[in-house]
């Protein structure tokens, strides 16, 4: 139950804080995102809720309810003047509806009403009133102001579209990454549409799962696929910088756990610094250094979390120093066992939960029972 963070030759050590046990069958958790000035996260979970909870503490503050299929995505309101307690979320049940976070009530709703699935969302645009959803074979956009839809977008993918992003730094360009394994450039300026907006293609050749924005100036986009190869780009000229086709056998070669079954996410704290996160099916997962400067590769793990989790790992949390650094805290796990872990520097602490195994003996649990699993995007 413990965590090893090695850098520049010296090992902190980390411990399970806490563990909240979100179900009492078989649901578990698919995303944990924090609230801009990090007083709440927000958990969403196979029972199509979003619950709330403190970061700091593991309070349980309430739960959005609603949606009637799988929550594909969530995110708080990054406008924190405007709508500080506003929580967004995109569902398979074809809605993408807000939450005021206070009194956890539905404040607004935009419905596709034609047997749709909104995979991902993301707000931007030059004036920042888009809303873009990642839909089966479509990029639709919306005016959020009064959720009128103002394009769709349908020739540019043929499959679904498990991510679109705005680029923070350029809100006018979209970027969108499908199962058909292109990643397509929009420039959502004038009235939309594929033939006049599509800027550019790039083919990655295998379905992808998530992307990101790497670097200072946002120049740089990292991709995970569905079969666990990554890479890296320049999203403006579609230059790639580095391509990591056996990503996770070098993962695993770099650590002595059992062999890295998944990827669960990427880390980017700022600038060119990149980390790939892989899991065990044990529940064990480990943050791997990735050197994008040549033909690439990736590093001997330099933080190892086990202990936890008895299943795979489905979201981590990272907390910046600023906000969980006084209470030592790393961040937060979640996971397909149900289960939020809370993880805290060892050090002179006195409340860290000791029912935990080592991480030397997590013990793979029985696959004897059938589970519906969640599609990986």
């Amino acid at each position: 139950m413990e965590v090893e963070v090695q850098n520049h030759r010296q090992v902190k050590k980390f411990g399970l804080k806490n563990s909240i046990q979100t179900n009492f069958g078989s649901d578990y958790v698919f995303q944990i995102v924090p609230k801009f000035d990090w007083t709440a996260i927000a958990v969403s979970l196979s029972t199509n809720t979003v619950k709330l909870y403190s970061p700091v503490t593991g309070q349980y503050y309430g739960e959005c309810k609603g949606h009637s299929d799988t929550v594909n995505q969530i995110a708080f309101s990054s406008d924190s003047a405007a709508s500080p307690h506003l929580l967004h979320s995109c569902s398979s049940d074809g809605t993408i509806r807000s939450w005021d976070t206070r009194s956890f009530q539905q404040v607004s709703c935009i419905d596709t009403g034609n047997d749709q699935e909104i995979f991902s969302f993301s707000y931007g645009g030059a004036s920042d009133h888009l809303l873009a959803g990642g839909c089966k074979e479509q990029v639709l956009l919306w005016d959020w102001r009064n959720s009128k839809q103002v394009a769709c977008l349908e020739e540019s993918h043929r499959d679904d579209v498990t991510q679109v992003h705005f680029v923070p730094n350029n809100p006018n360009k979209l970027l969108s990454a499908s199962v058909d394994g292109l990643i397509c450039l929009f420039n959502t300026e004038g009235d939309i549409n594929d033939d006049d907006h599509l800027e550019s293609v790039i083919n990655i050749g295998t379905s992808i799962g998530k992307i990101g924005f790497l670097g200072d100036c946002y120049k740089k986009l990292w991709c995970l696929t569905h079969i666990e190869t990554l890479s890296v780009w320049n999203w403006q000229d579609g230059s790639c910088e580095i391509n990591l086709e056996k990503a996770r056998e070098l993962a695993s070669d770099s650590w002595t756990q059992d062999n890295v079954d998944y990827f669960v996410d990427c880390h980017c704290p700022g600038g060119d610094d990149l980390w790939v996160i892989g899991g065990t099916c044990a529940g064990t997962i480990g943050y791997f250094p990735v050197n994008c400067e040549g033909p690439g590769s990736v590093g001997s793990a330099e933080a190892i979390l086990g202990g936890g989790h008895i299943d795979v790992v489905r979201s981590v949390l990272r907390m910046p120093c600023e906000y969980g650094g006084a209470a030592g805290l790393f961040g937060w796990t979640g996971g397909e066992d149900g289960r939020l872990c809370c993880w805290k520097s060892d050090e002179n602490s006195t409340d860290i939960n000791r029912s935990w195994t080592s991480s030397e003996l997590v013990v793979k649990p029985p696959r004897n029972r059938k589970k519906n699993r969640h599609s990986p995007y």
